[in-house]
Protein backbone atom coordinates (compact mmCIF):
# COMPACT_ATOMS: atom_id res chain seq x y z
CA UNK A 1 0.00 0.00 0.00
CA UNK A 2 2.80 2.58 1.02
CA UNK A 3 4.62 1.50 -2.62
CA UNK A 4 1.29 2.60 -4.33
CA UNK A 5 1.09 5.76 -2.32
CA UNK A 6 4.82 6.40 -3.48
CA UNK A 7 4.18 5.77 -6.54
CA UNK A 8 1.18 8.22 -7.13
CA UNK A 9 3.32 10.55 -5.49
CA UNK A 10 6.11 10.42 -8.05
CA UNK A 11 3.46 10.57 -10.97
CA UNK A 12 2.43 13.74 -9.51
CA UNK A 13 5.71 15.14 -8.70
CA UNK A 14 6.78 14.62 -12.58
CA UNK A 15 4.11 17.44 -13.51
CA UNK A 16 5.27 21.67 -13.58
CA UNK A 17 2.90 23.69 -11.57
CA UNK A 18 0.83 24.96 -14.24
CA UNK A 19 0.03 21.28 -15.08
CA UNK A 20 -0.94 20.25 -12.05
CA UNK A 21 -3.14 23.31 -11.85
CA UNK A 22 -4.79 22.24 -15.22
CA UNK A 23 -4.95 18.49 -14.19
CA UNK A 24 -6.77 19.50 -10.72
CA UNK A 25 -9.25 21.54 -12.71
CA UNK A 26 -10.10 18.93 -14.60
CA UNK A 27 -10.68 16.08 -12.80
CA UNK A 28 -12.61 18.05 -10.64
CA UNK A 29 -14.80 18.64 -13.91
CA UNK A 30 -14.64 15.21 -15.20
CA UNK A 31 -16.29 13.74 -12.10
CA UNK A 32 -18.78 16.27 -12.05
CA UNK A 33 -19.62 15.05 -15.04
CA UNK A 34 -19.58 11.25 -14.63
CA UNK A 35 -21.60 11.60 -11.55
CA UNK A 36 -24.11 13.78 -13.65
CA UNK A 37 -23.94 11.09 -16.23
CA UNK A 38 -24.33 7.87 -14.05
CA UNK A 39 -27.84 9.51 -12.66
CA UNK A 40 -28.99 10.35 -15.94
CA UNK A 41 -28.30 6.95 -17.57
CA UNK A 42 -29.85 4.99 -14.64
CA UNK A 43 -32.94 6.49 -14.10
CA UNK A 44 -33.61 6.93 -17.79
CA UNK A 45 -33.48 3.61 -18.05
CA UNK A 46 -35.41 2.92 -15.04
CA UNK A 47 -38.30 5.66 -16.24
CA UNK A 48 -37.87 4.20 -20.12
CA UNK A 49 -38.70 0.69 -18.49
CA UNK A 50 -41.71 1.51 -15.60
CA UNK A 51 -43.39 3.31 -18.24
CA UNK A 52 -43.27 0.96 -20.84
CA UNK A 53 -44.67 -1.71 -18.46
CA UNK A 54 -47.10 0.34 -16.82
CA UNK A 55 -48.33 1.38 -19.99
CA UNK A 56 -49.22 -2.52 -21.00
CA UNK A 57 -46.68 -2.71 -23.37
CA UNK A 58 -45.66 -6.57 -24.34
CA UNK A 59 -41.89 -6.01 -25.57
CA UNK A 60 -40.61 -3.63 -22.41
CA UNK A 61 -37.28 -5.14 -23.01
CA UNK A 62 -36.64 -5.09 -26.89
CA UNK A 63 -37.42 -1.01 -26.80
CA UNK A 64 -34.93 -0.98 -23.70
CA UNK A 65 -32.17 -2.58 -26.01
CA UNK A 66 -33.86 -0.27 -29.28
CA UNK A 67 -32.84 2.71 -26.75
CA UNK A 68 -29.58 1.47 -25.57
CA UNK A 69 -28.67 0.50 -28.54
CA UNK A 70 -29.55 4.06 -31.30
CA UNK A 71 -28.22 5.96 -27.77
CA UNK A 72 -24.51 4.28 -28.72
CA UNK A 73 -24.93 4.31 -32.36
CA UNK A 74 -25.73 7.84 -32.05
CA UNK A 75 -22.21 8.83 -30.01
CA UNK A 76 -20.74 7.74 -33.35
CA UNK A 77 -22.45 10.39 -35.53
CA UNK A 78 -21.56 13.28 -32.41
CA UNK A 79 -17.64 12.16 -32.47
CA UNK A 80 -17.51 13.11 -36.45
CA UNK A 81 -19.54 16.61 -35.70
CA UNK A 82 -17.41 17.38 -33.10
CA UNK A 83 -14.08 16.90 -34.89
CA UNK A 84 -14.33 20.30 -37.18
CA UNK A 85 -14.80 22.04 -34.34
CA UNK A 86 -11.48 20.92 -32.31
CA UNK A 87 -9.72 22.51 -35.35
CA UNK A 88 -11.28 26.24 -35.43
CA UNK A 89 -11.82 26.63 -31.66
CA UNK A 90 -10.17 26.33 -27.93
CA UNK A 91 -10.56 22.58 -26.71
CA UNK A 92 -12.05 23.88 -23.27
CA UNK A 93 -14.77 26.02 -25.25
CA UNK A 94 -15.98 23.26 -27.40
CA UNK A 95 -15.61 20.87 -24.42
CA UNK A 96 -17.20 23.44 -21.78
CA UNK A 97 -20.16 24.10 -24.79
CA UNK A 98 -21.16 20.08 -25.56
CA UNK A 99 -21.22 19.39 -21.82
CA UNK A 100 -23.71 22.48 -21.59
CA UNK A 101 -25.78 21.25 -24.82
CA UNK A 102 -25.68 18.10 -23.04
CA UNK A 103 -27.20 19.58 -19.76
CA UNK A 104 -30.20 21.03 -21.71
CA UNK A 105 -30.76 17.93 -23.51
CA UNK A 106 -31.11 15.91 -20.19
CA UNK A 107 -33.74 18.71 -18.98
CA UNK A 108 -35.78 18.22 -21.86
CA UNK A 109 -37.43 15.20 -20.03
CA UNK A 110 -37.64 16.95 -17.07
CA UNK A 111 -39.89 19.29 -19.15
CA UNK A 112 -42.05 17.59 -20.99
CA UNK A 113 -43.11 15.74 -17.91
CA UNK A 114 -43.12 18.53 -15.74
CA UNK A 115 -45.31 19.99 -18.62
CA UNK A 116 -47.52 16.69 -18.51
CA UNK A 117 -48.67 16.73 -15.21
CA UNK A 118 -45.57 14.81 -13.86
CA UNK A 119 -44.18 15.39 -10.12
CA UNK A 120 -41.96 14.16 -7.57
CA UNK A 121 -42.89 10.72 -6.08
CA UNK A 122 -45.02 11.60 -2.71
CA UNK A 123 -43.46 10.16 0.21
CA UNK A 124 -44.66 6.81 0.92
CA UNK A 125 -46.84 6.30 -2.75
CA UNK A 126 -45.33 2.93 -3.67
CA UNK A 127 -46.46 1.72 -0.36
CA UNK A 128 -49.62 2.90 -0.11
CA UNK A 129 -50.59 2.17 -3.85
CA UNK A 130 -47.90 -0.41 -4.56
CA UNK A 131 -44.59 -0.73 -6.40
CA UNK A 132 -45.91 -0.76 -9.46
CA UNK A 133 -48.50 2.29 -9.87
CA UNK A 134 -46.49 5.13 -11.64
CA UNK A 135 -49.50 7.57 -11.99
CA UNK A 136 -47.00 10.54 -10.79
CA UNK A 137 -45.41 10.05 -14.03
CA UNK A 138 -46.05 12.75 -16.70
CA UNK A 139 -48.82 11.53 -19.68
CA UNK A 140 -46.35 11.03 -23.03
CA UNK A 141 -45.72 8.89 -25.39
CA UNK A 142 -43.03 7.07 -23.86
CA UNK A 143 -41.65 6.57 -27.37
CA UNK A 144 -40.82 10.30 -27.27
CA UNK A 145 -37.77 9.36 -24.92
CA UNK A 146 -36.27 7.43 -27.82
CA UNK A 147 -35.04 10.78 -29.75
CA UNK A 148 -34.13 12.78 -26.59
CA UNK A 149 -31.70 9.83 -25.83
CA UNK A 150 -30.49 9.77 -29.74
CA UNK A 151 -30.01 13.04 -29.70
CA UNK A 152 -28.51 12.95 -25.64
CA UNK A 153 -26.18 10.05 -27.87
CA UNK A 154 -25.06 12.69 -30.35
CA UNK A 155 -23.59 15.09 -27.49
CA UNK A 156 -22.47 12.36 -25.45
CA UNK A 157 -20.41 11.79 -28.48
CA UNK A 158 -19.00 14.95 -28.39
CA UNK A 159 -17.95 14.93 -24.86
CA UNK A 160 -16.57 11.91 -24.81
CA UNK A 161 -14.40 12.25 -28.07
CA UNK A 162 -13.40 15.68 -26.86
CA UNK A 163 -12.51 14.73 -23.15
CA UNK A 164 -10.22 12.28 -24.83
CA UNK A 165 -8.13 14.89 -26.43
CA UNK A 166 -7.75 17.86 -23.49
CA UNK A 167 -4.55 15.58 -22.04
CA UNK A 168 -2.65 16.28 -24.86
CA UNK A 169 -3.91 20.39 -24.50
CA UNK A 170 -2.97 20.03 -20.73
CA UNK A 171 0.67 18.33 -20.71
CA UNK A 172 1.35 18.32 -24.61
CA UNK A 173 3.29 15.71 -26.27
CA UNK A 174 5.10 14.17 -23.60
CA UNK A 175 4.44 10.14 -23.28
CA UNK A 176 4.94 9.72 -19.52
CA UNK A 177 3.49 12.47 -18.47
CA UNK A 178 0.55 11.36 -20.61
CA UNK A 179 0.75 8.29 -19.45
CA UNK A 180 -0.05 9.46 -15.47
CA UNK A 181 -2.06 11.62 -16.31
CA UNK A 182 -4.42 8.97 -17.84
CA UNK A 183 -4.48 6.75 -14.90
CA UNK A 184 -5.29 9.40 -12.47
CA UNK A 185 -7.93 10.78 -14.23
CA UNK A 186 -9.26 7.32 -14.86
CA UNK A 187 -8.99 6.23 -11.36
CA UNK A 188 -11.12 9.82 -10.13
CA UNK A 189 -13.15 9.29 -12.93
CA UNK A 190 -14.33 6.12 -11.61
CA UNK A 191 -14.65 7.07 -8.12
CA UNK A 192 -17.35 8.95 -9.09
CA UNK A 193 -19.27 6.78 -11.60
CA UNK A 194 -18.72 4.14 -8.24
CA UNK A 195 -20.69 7.12 -5.84
CA UNK A 196 -23.25 8.13 -8.47
CA UNK A 197 -24.69 5.23 -9.17
CA UNK A 198 -25.12 3.71 -5.80
CA UNK A 199 -26.53 7.67 -4.82
CA UNK A 200 -28.87 7.06 -7.82
CA UNK A 201 -30.12 4.04 -6.45
CA UNK A 202 -30.53 4.33 -3.06
CA UNK A 203 -31.16 8.01 -2.61
CA UNK A 204 -32.10 9.95 -5.58
CA UNK A 205 -34.60 7.51 -7.51
CA UNK A 206 -36.24 6.61 -4.50
CA UNK A 207 -37.08 10.02 -3.16
CA UNK A 208 -37.52 11.87 -6.27
CA UNK A 209 -38.97 9.04 -8.48
CA UNK A 210 -37.21 7.56 -11.86
CA UNK A 211 -38.75 10.98 -13.78
CA UNK A 212 -36.76 13.36 -11.23
CA UNK A 213 -33.66 11.38 -9.67
CA UNK A 214 -31.56 13.18 -12.65
CA UNK A 215 -32.52 16.67 -11.98
CA UNK A 216 -29.23 17.07 -10.48
CA UNK A 217 -27.72 16.31 -14.31
CA UNK A 218 -28.17 19.50 -15.77
CA UNK A 219 -26.44 21.30 -12.59
CA UNK A 220 -23.89 18.92 -12.32
CA UNK A 221 -23.26 18.85 -16.13
CA UNK A 222 -23.28 22.67 -16.21
CA UNK A 223 -21.11 23.10 -13.30
CA UNK A 224 -18.77 21.02 -15.02
CA UNK A 225 -18.49 23.11 -18.16
CA UNK A 226 -17.69 26.20 -16.14
CA UNK A 227 -15.26 24.25 -13.91
CA UNK A 228 -13.52 23.50 -17.29
CA UNK A 229 -13.23 27.11 -18.74
CA UNK A 230 -10.79 27.62 -16.35
CA UNK A 231 -8.13 25.55 -18.16
CA UNK A 232 -5.15 27.26 -18.74
CA UNK A 233 -4.27 25.77 -22.14
CA UNK A 234 -3.06 27.15 -24.96
CA UNK A 235 -5.02 26.72 -28.68
CA UNK A 236 -2.91 27.06 -32.29
CA UNK A 237 -5.70 27.69 -34.45
CA UNK A 238 -5.15 25.36 -37.82
CA UNK A 239 -3.74 27.98 -40.53
CA UNK A 240 -6.49 28.44 -43.43
CA UNK A 241 -6.83 30.78 -45.91
CA UNK A 242 -8.95 33.99 -45.80
CA UNK A 243 -10.32 33.14 -48.97
CA UNK A 244 -13.97 31.63 -49.51
CA UNK A 245 -12.72 29.06 -51.60
CA UNK A 246 -9.39 28.02 -48.72
CA UNK A 247 -11.80 28.03 -46.22
CA UNK A 248 -14.51 25.15 -46.27
CA UNK A 249 -18.00 25.38 -44.24
CA UNK A 250 -18.65 23.23 -41.12
CA UNK A 251 -21.05 21.34 -43.31
CA UNK A 252 -17.91 20.00 -45.72
CA UNK A 253 -15.71 19.58 -42.97
CA UNK A 254 -18.41 17.19 -41.46
CA UNK A 255 -19.20 15.38 -44.99
CA UNK A 256 -14.93 14.97 -45.20
CA UNK A 257 -14.84 13.74 -41.50
CA UNK A 258 -17.89 10.81 -41.89
CA UNK A 259 -15.82 10.25 -45.27
CA UNK A 260 -12.72 9.33 -43.29
CA UNK A 261 -14.28 7.80 -41.00
CA UNK A 262 -15.50 5.23 -43.20
CA UNK A 263 -11.94 5.46 -44.65
CA UNK A 264 -10.78 4.51 -41.35
CA UNK A 265 -12.98 1.50 -41.20
CA UNK A 266 -12.16 0.10 -44.20
CA UNK A 267 -8.24 0.57 -43.69
CA UNK A 268 -8.78 -0.89 -40.07
CA UNK A 269 -10.06 -4.06 -41.23
CA UNK A 270 -7.57 -4.58 -44.01
CA UNK A 271 -4.60 -3.99 -40.83
CA UNK A 272 -6.52 -6.35 -38.53
CA UNK A 273 -7.12 -8.91 -40.79
CA UNK A 274 -3.12 -8.78 -42.16
CA UNK A 275 -2.06 -11.31 -39.60
CA UNK A 276 -2.38 -12.93 -35.81
CA UNK A 277 -0.55 -10.26 -34.69
CA UNK A 278 -3.49 -8.72 -35.00
CA UNK A 279 -6.72 -10.64 -35.80
CA UNK A 280 -7.04 -11.32 -32.07
CA UNK A 281 -7.61 -8.38 -31.21
CA UNK A 282 -11.46 -8.36 -32.26
CA UNK A 283 -12.85 -10.60 -30.15
CA UNK A 284 -10.21 -9.49 -27.66
CA UNK A 285 -11.06 -5.68 -27.32
CA UNK A 286 -14.89 -5.45 -29.63
CA UNK A 287 -16.68 -8.67 -28.36
CA UNK A 288 -15.15 -8.21 -25.05
CA UNK A 289 -16.40 -4.71 -25.11
CA UNK A 290 -20.10 -5.66 -26.44
CA UNK A 291 -20.05 -7.73 -22.96
CA UNK A 292 -19.11 -5.46 -20.66
CA UNK A 293 -21.76 -3.31 -22.13
CA UNK A 294 -24.56 -5.51 -22.26
CA UNK A 295 -23.81 -6.58 -19.18
CA UNK A 296 -24.33 -3.12 -17.38
CA UNK A 297 -26.99 -1.85 -20.01
CA UNK A 298 -28.83 -4.83 -21.04
CA UNK A 299 -28.58 -7.79 -18.32
CA UNK A 300 -28.67 -5.51 -15.11
CA UNK A 301 -32.09 -3.74 -16.54
CA UNK A 302 -33.70 -7.21 -17.11
CA UNK A 303 -32.27 -8.69 -13.54
CA UNK A 304 -34.11 -5.41 -11.91
CA UNK A 305 -36.77 -5.41 -13.50
CA UNK A 306 -37.93 -8.68 -14.01
CA UNK A 307 -35.93 -10.88 -11.57
CA UNK A 308 -35.34 -8.42 -8.63
CA UNK A 309 -39.03 -6.48 -9.38
CA UNK A 310 -37.27 -2.33 -8.95
CA UNK A 311 -36.11 -0.95 -11.96
CA UNK A 312 -33.41 1.41 -10.14
CA UNK A 313 -31.50 -1.87 -8.44
CA UNK A 314 -30.08 -1.80 -11.87
CA UNK A 315 -27.82 1.08 -10.58
CA UNK A 316 -26.63 -0.81 -7.66
CA UNK A 317 -25.29 -3.34 -9.91
CA UNK A 318 -23.78 -0.62 -12.61
CA UNK A 319 -22.13 0.71 -9.37
CA UNK A 320 -20.15 -2.77 -8.61
CA UNK A 321 -19.68 -2.35 -12.71
CA UNK A 322 -17.93 0.72 -11.65
CA UNK A 323 -16.13 -0.01 -8.47
CA UNK A 324 -14.50 -2.93 -10.13
CA UNK A 325 -13.67 -1.33 -13.08
CA UNK A 326 -11.97 1.07 -10.64
CA UNK A 327 -10.22 -1.80 -9.04
CA UNK A 328 -9.08 -2.75 -11.99
CA UNK A 329 -7.42 0.56 -13.67
CA UNK A 330 -5.55 0.76 -9.83
CA UNK A 331 -4.24 -2.62 -10.42
CA UNK A 332 -2.64 -2.00 -13.52
CA UNK A 333 -1.53 1.07 -12.58
CA UNK A 334 0.18 -0.24 -9.59
CA UNK A 335 1.57 -3.52 -11.16
CA UNK A 336 2.34 -1.98 -14.72
CA UNK A 337 5.63 -3.64 -14.54
CA UNK A 338 4.86 -7.13 -12.91
CA UNK A 339 2.29 -7.79 -15.69
CA UNK A 340 3.45 -6.50 -18.98
CA UNK A 341 0.83 -7.40 -21.62
CA UNK A 342 -3.36 -7.63 -21.82
CA UNK A 343 -3.68 -11.41 -22.08
CA UNK A 344 -3.59 -12.47 -18.41
CA UNK A 345 -6.19 -9.64 -17.93
CA UNK A 346 -8.68 -10.67 -21.04
CA UNK A 347 -8.05 -14.19 -19.77
CA UNK A 348 -9.34 -13.03 -16.64
CA UNK A 349 -11.81 -11.19 -17.91
CA UNK A 350 -12.91 -14.42 -20.11
CA UNK A 351 -13.04 -16.62 -16.57
CA UNK A 352 -15.51 -13.76 -14.91
CA UNK A 353 -17.96 -13.80 -17.64
CA UNK A 354 -18.31 -17.64 -16.84
CA UNK A 355 -19.89 -16.62 -13.80
CA UNK A 356 -23.86 -16.51 -13.68
CA UNK A 357 -24.40 -13.12 -14.70
CA UNK A 358 -27.40 -12.60 -12.51
CA UNK A 359 -25.09 -13.14 -9.04
CA UNK A 360 -26.03 -9.27 -9.31
CA UNK A 361 -23.03 -6.82 -8.16
CA UNK A 362 -21.12 -9.60 -6.60
CA UNK A 363 -20.45 -10.76 -10.11
CA UNK A 364 -20.36 -7.10 -12.02
CA UNK A 365 -17.39 -6.64 -9.68
CA UNK A 366 -14.96 -8.93 -10.89
CA UNK A 367 -16.25 -8.91 -14.41
CA UNK A 368 -15.79 -5.24 -14.55
CA UNK A 369 -12.36 -5.82 -12.94
CA UNK A 370 -11.36 -7.70 -15.46
CA UNK A 371 -12.64 -6.19 -18.44
CA UNK A 372 -10.80 -2.13 -16.87
CA UNK A 373 -7.67 -4.18 -16.59
CA UNK A 374 -7.77 -5.61 -20.28
CA UNK A 375 -9.16 -2.05 -21.70
CA UNK A 376 -6.19 -0.30 -20.15
CA UNK A 377 -3.30 -2.74 -20.91
CA UNK A 378 -4.96 -3.31 -24.32
CA UNK A 379 -4.44 0.29 -25.27
CA UNK A 380 -0.55 -0.40 -24.80
CA UNK A 381 -0.39 -3.47 -27.47
CA UNK A 382 -2.29 -1.65 -29.53
CA UNK A 383 -0.08 1.52 -29.79
CA UNK A 384 2.92 -0.41 -29.43
CA UNK A 385 2.29 -2.83 -32.57
CA UNK A 386 0.97 0.14 -34.96
CA UNK A 387 3.76 2.86 -34.13
CA UNK A 388 5.82 1.66 -36.89
CA UNK A 389 2.80 1.85 -39.53
CA UNK A 390 1.86 5.30 -38.29
CA UNK A 391 2.35 7.01 -41.60
CA UNK A 392 1.61 3.89 -44.27
CA UNK A 393 -1.69 5.71 -45.18
CA UNK A 394 -1.96 9.46 -46.89
CA UNK A 395 -5.74 10.02 -45.46
CA UNK A 396 -6.09 8.30 -41.80
CA UNK A 397 -3.60 7.17 -38.82
CA UNK A 398 -3.11 3.47 -38.78
CA UNK A 399 -3.78 4.00 -34.91
CA UNK A 400 -7.34 5.56 -35.02
CA UNK A 401 -8.35 2.99 -38.65
CA UNK A 402 -7.99 0.09 -36.03
CA UNK A 403 -9.56 1.82 -33.33
CA UNK A 404 -12.20 2.85 -35.87
CA UNK A 405 -13.24 -0.45 -36.64
CA UNK A 406 -13.00 -2.04 -33.24
CA UNK A 407 -15.55 0.20 -32.08
CA UNK A 408 -17.49 0.36 -35.39
CA UNK A 409 -17.72 -3.77 -34.61
CA UNK A 410 -18.98 -3.16 -30.99
CA UNK A 411 -21.48 -0.51 -31.90
CA UNK A 412 -23.07 -2.56 -35.21
CA UNK A 413 -22.82 -5.69 -32.96
CA UNK A 414 -24.61 -4.03 -29.89
CA UNK A 415 -27.15 -2.63 -31.66
CA UNK A 416 -28.34 -5.31 -33.38
CA UNK A 417 -28.22 -7.96 -30.93
CA UNK A 418 -29.88 -5.91 -27.61
CA UNK A 419 -33.66 -5.26 -29.47
CA UNK A 420 -33.71 -9.02 -30.39
CA UNK A 421 -32.91 -10.31 -27.34
CA UNK A 422 -34.68 -8.28 -25.71
CA UNK A 423 -37.14 -9.48 -27.95
CA UNK A 424 -36.37 -12.81 -26.93
CA UNK A 425 -37.09 -12.12 -23.30
CA UNK A 426 -40.24 -10.40 -23.72
CA UNK A 427 -41.41 -13.70 -25.11
CA UNK A 428 -39.88 -15.59 -22.10
CA UNK A 429 -41.61 -13.40 -19.88
CA UNK A 430 -45.45 -13.44 -21.77
CA UNK A 431 -45.00 -16.97 -22.31
CA UNK A 432 -44.22 -17.58 -18.35
CA UNK A 433 -47.37 -15.97 -16.75
CA UNK A 434 -46.36 -11.94 -17.73
CA UNK A 435 -47.76 -9.64 -15.17
CA UNK A 436 -49.11 -13.04 -13.30
CA UNK A 437 -45.54 -14.25 -11.70
CA UNK A 438 -44.11 -14.42 -15.11
CA UNK A 439 -39.85 -14.25 -15.06
CA UNK A 440 -37.21 -14.54 -17.04
CA UNK A 441 -34.96 -16.95 -15.48
CA UNK A 442 -34.97 -18.89 -18.07
CA UNK A 443 -33.97 -16.61 -20.46
CA UNK A 444 -31.29 -15.34 -18.81
CA UNK A 445 -30.08 -18.90 -19.01
CA UNK A 446 -29.51 -18.23 -22.46
CA UNK A 447 -29.01 -14.52 -22.86
CA UNK A 448 -26.80 -14.08 -20.00
CA UNK A 449 -24.99 -17.57 -19.14
CA UNK A 450 -25.07 -19.03 -22.58
CA UNK A 451 -23.98 -16.14 -24.81
CA UNK A 452 -21.40 -14.97 -21.56
CA UNK A 453 -19.32 -18.30 -21.89
CA UNK A 454 -19.28 -18.50 -25.79
CA UNK A 455 -17.98 -15.08 -25.55
CA UNK A 456 -15.24 -15.67 -22.66
CA UNK A 457 -14.36 -18.90 -24.97
CA UNK A 458 -14.12 -16.47 -28.09
CA UNK A 459 -11.98 -14.46 -25.50
CA UNK A 460 -9.74 -17.66 -24.33
CA UNK A 461 -8.80 -18.60 -27.65
CA UNK A 462 -7.93 -15.25 -29.33
CA UNK A 463 -5.25 -15.04 -26.53
CA UNK A 464 -3.43 -17.63 -27.95
CA UNK A 465 -3.13 -16.42 -31.12
CA UNK A 466 -0.57 -13.67 -30.68
CA UNK A 467 2.93 -15.33 -31.07
CA UNK A 468 4.61 -16.06 -27.40
CA UNK A 469 0.82 -15.81 -26.10
CA UNK A 470 1.06 -19.62 -24.61
CA UNK A 471 2.91 -18.58 -21.15
CA UNK A 472 0.65 -17.49 -18.40
CA UNK A 473 2.03 -14.50 -17.78
CA UNK A 474 3.66 -13.43 -21.54
CA UNK A 475 6.21 -10.90 -20.84
CA UNK A 476 8.04 -10.61 -24.76
CA UNK A 477 4.79 -10.15 -26.34
CA UNK A 478 6.17 -6.60 -27.72
CA UNK A 479 8.94 -8.28 -28.17
CA UNK A 480 7.84 -10.35 -30.57
CA UNK A 481 6.50 -7.83 -32.45
CA UNK A 482 9.92 -5.63 -32.96
CA UNK A 483 11.25 -8.67 -33.97
CA UNK A 484 8.90 -9.01 -37.03
CA UNK A 485 9.59 -5.44 -38.10
CA UNK A 486 13.48 -6.00 -38.02
CA UNK A 487 12.90 -9.22 -39.94
CA UNK A 488 10.92 -6.79 -42.16
CA UNK A 489 14.43 -4.74 -42.48
CA UNK A 490 13.09 -1.98 -40.24
CA UNK A 491 15.16 0.46 -38.53
CA UNK A 492 14.31 0.46 -34.60
CA UNK A 493 16.75 2.39 -32.18
CA UNK A 494 17.26 1.19 -28.57
CA UNK A 495 14.90 3.90 -27.48
CA UNK A 496 11.97 3.48 -29.70
CA UNK A 497 12.53 -0.25 -28.33
CA UNK A 498 11.95 0.41 -25.02
CA UNK A 499 9.15 2.83 -25.62
CA UNK A 500 7.19 0.20 -27.20
CA UNK A 501 7.60 -2.29 -24.66
CA UNK A 502 5.78 -0.16 -21.76
CA UNK A 503 2.61 -0.34 -21.46
CA UNK A 504 0.39 2.89 -21.42
CA UNK A 505 -2.55 3.33 -19.00
CA UNK A 506 -5.30 5.23 -20.14
CA UNK A 507 -8.85 5.93 -19.88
Amino acid sequence: MAGGVTKVLNSWAVFTPTEKKNITVYILGIMLYKFGLEAFNGSIIALATNRYDFGGSLNTLERIGLLTGLNQAFQCVGSILIAPLIRRYPTKVVLSSAIFLFGLCTAILLIVDAATGGKIVPKGWHKANGKDDFTYYGDYNTDAIIPIYCVAGIVYGMVELIRRIVPRDIVGGNVQKLRRMDALVHIFYEVAGTSGAFCTALALIPRLGNNYSFIITPIFFTAAAAMWMFLDVEFTQEPVSNSLEGKPSYFKSVFSGAVLFFDSVYTGGKILFSSRKFIWLLPGYSIALYAHRYLENGVAPQIAKRYLGHSAWAQIMVGGSNFGELLGALFVFLFTNFIKTPIPWLRLDALMLMVDAWMVAATFLPVSFGWAAGDVSLAAYIQAALARMEGSSRNVSSLGAVMAFLYSVYIVLYAITSPLLGRYLDGVYTRSGGKNGGDIREGLKMTAGVQFTIIAGLILMATFVPKGAFALNPDKLFEENLDDEVAEGKDIDEDQKEEKMVPVVCG
